[in-house]
């Protein structure tokens, strides 16, 4: 059976990078020790328009609505399978869920509106 892969794009304002990947820490932490093969958080670095030939790419800031007070996050975790995936997550929101029950007033970093999620089956590997 192929990997499977839940990927993210995030908008994280600038000045709480911080606060974001603390979460993403803790994150990482449960989902690994749930099962998850693979757990990574990447901030835009060159994101750039690309051209190639006569066309050109997206925008990563333009296709998100980031603006320039704003940092793009790529990340994603890799499973064995979907049923893996749904496995692992079910006992990561569990957990979470009690994590965060005791809190009263949690603020996410981001702005939820301007994040994607997706489950991808893995077609190619390297």
């Amino acid at each position: 059976m192929a990997k499977y892969v839940d990927g993210f794009i995030l908008v994280i304002p600038k000045g709480k990078e911080a606060e974001y990947q603390k979460m993403a820490e803790d994150g990482r932490d449960s989902w690994m020790k749930h099962g998850a093969l693979q757990y990574l958080e990447c901030r835009g670095d060159d994101l750039k328009q690309q051209e190639m030939g006569d066309l050109k790419s997206r925008d990563y800031k333009e296709m998100t609505g980031a603006s320039s007070d704003d940092n793009v996050w790529f990340s994603f975790i890799v499973f064995e399978s979907k049923e893996h995936r749904d496995e692992v997550n079910a006992k990561v929101m569990k957990e979470m869920g009690e994590a965060y029950d005791e809190q009263t007033s949690f603020e996410m970093p981001n702005d939820m509106k301007k994040m994607a999620y997706g489950g991808f089956e893995v077609v190619v590997e390297g």
